[in-house]
């Protein structure tokens, strides 16, 4: 039983986690691992009263410890709430006959789905109402929103404990009334039939596999899920099963694959039911995606070049040998996505690090132009296949978020909405930059900057420096009100774009993964060393923060140079990195051996991670003040990661810095889901790095 007693004098005393006697061996190696009961034997069952009660206590620690904090949190929340519209909408689009758009009411955490028909667009009725779905539950999260083609009937899905297991609900939108029972554990979004009258769905596993593809018809009597017919069963525990409808609707695709390897079948949409035609068969290493337009299938793949090509084939001719190149990638220009329209197709890029739209129509091509050097810029809401205007997100580090519409034929931006400040944001009063730091291998990372305009440059400012590098996820040069907070603080905000991210192309994802992992934490240590020596900070002042992957990194970091980091935020860190990856029966491990290499056959990548595994290489001294979170029905980083992780480190550290550890007890992975909620927690991560990290402070 863990010693749960929490003092009320002032400064409080954490609790203390029991160590108990537990060794594994693999490849002639054998670990202690005493914190091994903190993994409850019935999970995702949680009930085990030791291991509640340790959580209880770290929660009540973490409540007592941040009490003093709690003006500061307040103030930050209010700021931060501040900056968001009371009310707020999404630009409305137009879909088979009626306008569309979500909208907060005043004050709401969920929001609230319209839609009005096309000839009368006031005449706004509420389709789905987030706001009463999430009342009787402590965690809400929408899943699918679709509407059936002839707009007579919704399906959607919803979260109500942060498990991501959905339930699907299919409803008539005009009674209101369920037209077929429940069907829970599903992922992702249901496919309609052209006629409405059925939908393709996707099941999750015991262990959260999304493997299984199924068909429920709605005419008739509502029958039990148990006789949906079996569409596609994925077998191998390291894929993952999805589907997507194509731009043109007349193909439902089944993309099945790994964070490396892909296959892909469609079935006509008129006829679900029909035996699914397969693209092209796995081939390791070979990713791909595909879509449907006038000029047939468009396939993005890169069997030829690693920062892919687009191919082109008919419908009738999917093999691979059958594909024609359309459009050659190379080592500059990375193909990271695209559009299919009746008459034109659209290229997301990235080049040299920056986003490109790039626009191919009637045998020309173009650039679509921004107004500043560095930004994000992507595809938004484009749910129509004949048009000639494109809907498109744009921000910057000082720029809010930006909803455009690009007329393709004059060329022209027209901008359809621009995230408010209500409090009040002037872009002139910041500056940002973005710089090269020099790894420890020669090879160069950018850093995206911005500061108050005001902000000493002379090592004395607070730095938030914030990292991830993982699953070629590019950290964008992106706004965000929340931080305005930190920047009128003095705090100096950056974005190490380090290597296992797809920042720079798809050399840069694969130059973190697998045996060159540790580039991923070298990267971020060597940034803030150049940080220091470019006087923007100095050792100590430098708050981190990352979350999952980024948690990882965080772990990483602070093993690696603790002296650096003033302050830690790593939200739920996926630190126990062995452990995780050796056990088969945790959801996701198959699939993340493309990405970490397989402990359980190979040693040299079982000695490997354990070489930088953050749980594992923990050793006896002192660390930085930490902020450590977990989500109790997390299926992504188990619970027991940062709790394993800060009871070992409450047993090694010879300091008296805070280390604290906050586990929503009823959310997963991504922490509350109120709108509001979020920001409270925000406010409290900032809180806990400007206690630590004043402006001005020595």
């Amino acid at each position: 039983m863990p010693d749960s007693t929490v003092s009320d004098t002032n400064p409080p005393q954490p609790p203390v986690a029991e160590r108990r006697h537990h060794t594994f061996s693999h490849h002639g190696v054998t670990i202690e691992d005493p914190y091994a009961w903190l993994r409850d034997a019935g999970y995702p069952e949680v009930d085990d009263a030791d291991i509640l009660a340790y959580l209880k206590a770290e929660n009540r620690y973490f409540e007592q410890y941040m009490a003093p904090l709690q003006p500061l949190v307040d103030e930050l929340f209010e700021e931060m709430k501040g900056r968001q519209p009371a009310e707020d909408y999404s630009v409305p689009y137009l879909k088979n006959g009626y306008w569309y758009q979500w909208r907060y009411a005043r004050d709401a955490q969920y929001k609230t789905w319209y839609r009005a028909p096309e000839a009368e667009p006031e005449a706004w009725q509420v389709l789905l109402d987030e706001t009463s779905l999430a009342a009787a539950s402590e965690y809400f999260r929408l899943g699918a929103l679709a509407v059936s083609p002839d707009g007579s009937r919704l399906a959607y899905s919803e979260d109500t404990d942060g498990g991501e297991r959905f339930t699907l609900h299919v409803i008539d939108i005009q009674s209101g009334q369920p037209i077929t029972e429940a069907i829970p554990n599903t992922l992702g979004s249901p496919v309609w039939a052209a006629d409405g009258g059925s939908l393709m769905y996707v099941l999750v596993s015991e262990q959260w596999r999304p493997y299984q593809v199924r068909l429920r018809q709605l005419s008739g009597a509502a029958d039990p899920q148990a006789a949906d017919p079996e569409v596609f069963t994925e077998q191998d525990s390291g894929f993952f099963v999805s589907l997507t409808l194509s731009q043109s609707e007349q193909f439902v695709f089944i993309q099945s694959g790994s964070h490396t390897t892909s296959e892909v079948r469609f079935v006509p949409r008129a006829d679900l039911q029909a035996q699914p035609t397969l693209v092209a068969a796995r081939q390791s290493g070979h990713e791909y995606d595909v879509d449907h337009g006038s000029q047939g299938l468009v396939i993005r793949s890169n069997k030829r070049q690693a920062n892919f090509d687009l191919y082109l084939t008919p419908p009738d001719r999917p093999a691979a040998d059958q594909w024609q190149l359309h459009v050659a990638g190379d080592e500059d220009h990375y193909l990271t996505g695209f559009l299919v329209l009746e008459q034109h197709l659209l290229l997301e890029e990235r080049v040299r690090g920056l986003d490109q739209i790039r626009v191919l129509s009637n045998g020309e091509q173009h650039y679509v132009e921004f107004p500043e050097a560095a930004y994000e810029a992507g595809f938004g809401a484009n749910p129509n296949f004949q048009t000639d205007t494109v809907r498109l997100s744009y921000t910057s580090m000082v720029t809010p978020g930006t909803v455009y519409d690009y007329d393709l034929h004059s060329r022209t931006l027209q901008t359809r909405k621009v995230a408010q400040i209500p409090s009040g944001y002037d872009a002139g009063q910041f500056v940002t930059q973005r710089l090269m730091a020099p790894a420890r291998d020669g090879v160069q990372i950018p850093v995206s900057l911005v500061y108050h305009r005001n902000t000493p440059l002379d090592g004395s400012a607070p730095l938030y420096l914030y990292g991830y590098g993982a699953y070629g996820h590019a950290i964008p040069p992106s706004f965000s009100p929340s931080r305005i907070s930190l920047l009128e603080r003095g705090f100096i905000f950056a974005i190490a774009h380090i290597r296992g991210g797809d920042d720079l192309g798809y050399h840069w994802y694969t130059q973190g993964k697998l045996q060159q992992r540790t580039n991923t934490f070298n990267d971020f240590v060597d940034t803030a060393r150049h940080l220091i020596a470019e006087q923007f900070t100095r050792a100590g002042r430098i708050g981190i923060a990352g979350g999952s992957a980024g948690g990882e990194l965080m772990g990483a970091a602070v093993n690696q140079a603790p002296d650096l980091w003033g302050a830690v935020a790593a939200h739920v860190p996926f630190v126990d990195v062995l452990n995780t990856i050796l056990d088969e029966t945790l959801p996701l491990t198959p699939i993340e051996w493309a990405e970490w290499g397989n402990p359980i056959t190979d040693a040299e990548a079982f000695a490997y991670i354990r070489s930088y595994s953050p749980y594992d290489q923990l050793r006896a001294g002192e660390f930085p003040p930490m902020l450590v979170t977990a989500g109790l029905n997390d299926p992504r980083v188990t619970y027991w990661e940062p709790a394993k992780y800060v009871a070992k480190l409450r047993h090694l550290k010879t300091d008296s810095q805070p280390l604290l550890l906050k586990t929503n007890m009823g959310a997963g992975h991504g922490g509350q889901s109120g709108r509001y909620d979020s920001l409270r927690e925000r406010a409290e991560e900032y809180a806990f790095m400007i206690s630590q990290l004043p402006s001005g402070g020595d």
